[in-house]
């Protein structure tokens, strides 16, 4: 991470594991940058510096990966919903073109979610967390070292009826690894990851409602019974070979999904998603000269095949009103190369290239043939500079153009053609930042500007339908990312004691760029402010407590035109707890305490008004506890 010209962070297990960590909001909150809005239960939109902003189901313009192999699906959507936090050691965060490393080049960027090898496990590690609207999780994991093998295996459970009507949900989640070591020089893992999620879904609903009624579900999506069922198994081998000065990590994977997901539809659909990698990292000396290089090859593959319904009321399937197969071919080579022309300063050197193809089959042919087949293939090159001021502080700066190509679902083969002429998202990013530690003061501070070409915009259109992606015209992402972690007093009260502070700000400065039809409005979708703070005392004991606050201090907009506006809002928290150093630890951590009514999410709009059922009520005072045993 203090190789890369830009943007970065690493989340430890302890951020997020001393709280609920039920969902990906816990393990993100305190990343600059990084903006993440819950919908439902674990449910959440996630975006990074705009990335997605307009989606109102799933993620784009991020890479995520599981131990350096993703898990997107091949059409390069995402569902963090499936990411158990209990299950993962540590989190990366890399930030647009930073995510080269692992052949991303997207607005976004990339996550990589860590778990634990049986070599760095606990032996034993239980937990058993409950909370408000009837929120309960169990978790359990272990690892184990004999000689050249090691393993780890996390399975937890979570159940909980929602803060709003027809939200109730449940998970149950298995994460494990196997690993083998031939020889010092070559080792290989194999990893599972098994998913089942059963929810009911309550819809967007008017501002008014939102705000007045916040617990009430949308009346047509109960009707509908709208739910979303997930049944999802994964298996990947990741083998690495050290050569000298030459790390080579060779992987594969397989996908399958089975989602029965009644929502203005009855949807039934399977994925069946395939594909590998080679990667290589390269650091050896040129005379004087260090030099690092890291190239590789993705190849993503996969079928969605889907059949449509009539969703009678009560979620009972009806006539059939669609069937096809989607057919994505993704394959992304890049090469990132560091030469350091002083041991203290390198200058860098990246480039991917991106091809892929969409295709579809139409299965059902009375409202006519809607097969046909789209391919892009993109190149984006990158140049940056890396610092090291002193050990422990660098500064950066980079410029990289990144690509992203439409999903699956957002290409329509039908008469006319002019969604299946969706252009690929495009954006040039300016990006300059330092980041180090001074004592115990940390800092991460990254400034940049995407210009983007034809972003990728899924505009609601009505209550019962999907959002209907668009390109837009030029578009402008600008912003700020501030980290902090600061000692406040040390040794206040007793030896050994301290109080410290941990801010996360994010500034989201984003317009279109002389748009025919919205001019230089904002875009809508996220707070352009927004601010994560949490003052926390620790005694030498184990004992913990502080208050933290989240707070959105300018109202933003639900639609292009700016003519609907979220109202600003704070939500006040306060945790404690203890931590002994005899493996057990425990924690009561209360959440947004004034009982705040806000607006949580939008499924943005063209155009709105203030009945457009566009909005996701925040939840509500909640209390959660919980007791861990670690050995």
């Amino acid at each position: 991470m203090q190789r890369t010209a830009g943007g970065v962070a690493v989340i430890p297990d302890s951020a997020f594991k001393s709280g609920p960590a039920a969902a990906i909001k816990d393990v993100l909150a305190y990343v600059p940058g990084v903006i993440t809005q819950p919908r439902y239960g674990p449910d959440a939109r996630v975006s990074i510096r705009g990335s997605g902003l307009s989606r109102a189901y799933g993620a784009r313009g991020i890479q995520a990966l599981a131990d350096g192999v993703p898990i997107n699906t091949s059409d390069g959507l995402l569902d963090l919903s499936e990411v158990d936090p209990s299950a993962y050691r540590y989190v990366e965060v890399f930030k647009g073109a930073n995510a080269l490393r692992y052949g991303g080049n997207s607005l976004g960027g990339a996550i990589n979610f860590v778990m634990p090898t049986g070599r760095d496990a606990q032996r034993f590690d239980g937990r058993l967390d409950v909370g408000s609207f009837g929120f309960v999780r169990g978790q359990v994991s272990t690892g184990f070292a004999d000689g050249a093998w090691d393993g780890f295996v996390s399975a937890s459970a979570q159940s909980e009826d929602g803060y709003r009507e027809h939200s109730k949900g449940a998970f149950k989640r298995l994460n494990a690894n196997l690993g083998y070591r031939l020889s010092p020089e070559l080792e290989t893992r194999f990893y599972i990851n098994a998913y089942a999620w059963r929810a009911r879904i309550p819809g967007e609903v008017g501002k008014a409602s939102a705000l007045d009624d916040p617990k009430a579900a949308n009346p047509g999506w109960v009707v509908q019974d709208q739910q979303r069922n997930i049944d999802s198994f994964r298996v990947a081998n990741k083998t690495t070979f050290s050569l000298g000065n030459t790390t080579i990590d060779v992987g594969a994977y397989y996908l399958d999904r089975r989602v029965d997901h009644p929502i203005f539809q009855y949807l039934d659909f399977t994925v069946d998603d395939y594909g590998g990698f080679v990667r290589t990292t390269d650091d050896r000396q040129f005379g004087e000269m260090r030099n690092r290089l890291v190239a590789g090859l993705n190849v993503n593959n996969g079928k969605l095949d889907t059949e449509q319904f009539v969703n009678n009321a009560g979620a009972v399937k009806g006539a059939l009103v669609a069937s096809m197969v989607d057919t994505s071919k993704t394959i992304t080579a890049y090469a990132e190369n560091a030469l350091y022309v002083r041991p203290d300063l390198s200058l860098i050197l990246g480039v991917q290239y991106l091809r892929a193809t969409r295709d579809r089959r139409d299965r059902f042919l009375s409202n006519g043939d809607q097969s046909g087949e789209r391919s892009y293939s993109e190149w984006s090159p990158k140049v940056g500079v890396l610092w090291n001021v002193a050990p422990d502080w660098q500064v950066f700066a980079n410029i990289s153009r990144s690509a992203e190509v439409p999903s699956y679902d957002t290409i329509s083969f039908a008469t006319p053609v002019s969604t299946a002429e969706l252009k690929a998202q495009t954006a040039t990013t300016y990006e300059a930042g330092t980041r180090g530690r001074r004592g115990e003061l940390t800092w991460d501070l990254s400034a940049y500007r995407a210009e983007i070409r034809n972003e990728l915009q899924c505009l609601t259109t009505g209550p019962f339908s999907a959002c209907s992606t668009i390109n837009a015209g030029r578009t402008v992402h600008q912003g700020l990312e501030a980290g902090l972690m600061a000692p406040v007093a040390k040794s206040a009260l007793i030896e050994g004691d301290g109080l410290s502070l941990n801010v996360a700000y994010t500034l989201n400065d984003f317009n279109f760029d002389g748009d025919a039809r919205y001019g230089d409005n904002e875009l809508p979708g996220v707070p352009k402010h927004l601010l994560r703070a949490e003052a926390l005392y620790r005694h030498p004991s184990g004992l913990y407590a502080g208050p933290n606050v989240e707070w959105s201090p300018e109202r933003y907009y639900a639609d292009n035109a700016n003519t609907l506006t979220i109202d600003r809002y704070a939500l006040l928290g306060f945790r404690f707890g203890f931590d002994t150093k005899q493996g057990w630890s425990a924690y009561l951590e209360g959440r947004n305490l004034t009982d705040k009514r806000y607006i949580s999410t939008v499924a943005i709009a063209g155009t709105a008004t203030p009945t457009s059922e566009l909005f996701n009520p925040g939840m509500g005072r909640s209390v959660y506890g919980g007791l861990r045993r670690r050995w």
